[in-house]
């Protein structure tokens, strides 16, 4: 096997024992018998069990974070304030078109999203780098301008909700389909609802305590 597909065999058995059994459950010895490649292979193409999972997740959140990106340029072409709803669409809307209903690769991102968020591993928690962070910075920023009543506390877990909302929703969506709805239809009708679930739950007054 040549080196880049040993490099791209450890990164999808990494990604699907990763999204299965979270970063604790997974050994390496896991994954390069998934993989098969010999023990010192994450060694040699990764240096460590924790750089191959942040290598993982930077290869499934990088089309999201380009899409993400994409999206609020567009917006701030038009205005520096877009509605809350648009800014919704455009962050939240890349999880579900890198994420479709009924694709076991959708699945598998979604289980690995939720992994990270919830994991106790702190290799797991911490894999985000410098474009992940620029990213959620940005969104943060302009979410900020358009709702000024929300401490900055406040703004951050409303942010983490749009990414468990969607996440625990796509995994849903692929293990329990919706009864007699076409996986593309029901995926379509699922954007539209999280979007404007999230969008009230974005705009709703501030909680005083």
């Amino acid at each position: 096997m040549a080196t880049s597909d040993t490099r791209t065999q450890l990164l999808d058995a990494a990604e699907h024992l990763f999204a299965e059994n979270g970063y604790r459950g997974t050994s390496i010895r896991a994954i390069t018998r998934l993989a098969g490649a010999n023990l010192a292979a994450v060694g040699y193409h990764f240096g460590s069990k924790a750089e191959l999972m942040a290598a993982v997740a930077r290869r499934v959140i990088e089309p999201i974070n380009a899409a993400q990106c994409a999206g609020l340029d567009a917006l701030l072409a038009r205005t520096p304030d877009p509605p809350v709803g648009e800014l919704v669409e455009a962050f939240a809307g890349p999880l579900f078109d890198e994420m479709p209903a009924g694709d076991a690769g959708g699945a598998r991102t979604s289980r690995l999203i939720v992994t990270i968020l919830s994991d106790p591993a702190e290799e797991a928690r911490s894999w985000t780098g410098a474009e992940e962070d620029s990213v959620r910075e940005r969104y943060f920023a302009a979410f900020a301008r358009v709702l000024p009543g929300l401490s900055p506390e406040e703004l951050w877990f409303r942010m983490r909700g749009i990414l468990a909302v969607t996440a625990v929703d796509r995994l849903q969506a692929y293990q329990l389909p919706s009864p007699g709805c076409v996986s593309s239809v029901a995926g379509e009708a699922s954007r539209r609802w999280a979007i404007t679930f999230l969008t009230a739950a974005m705009s709703a007054p501030p909680i005083r305590t």
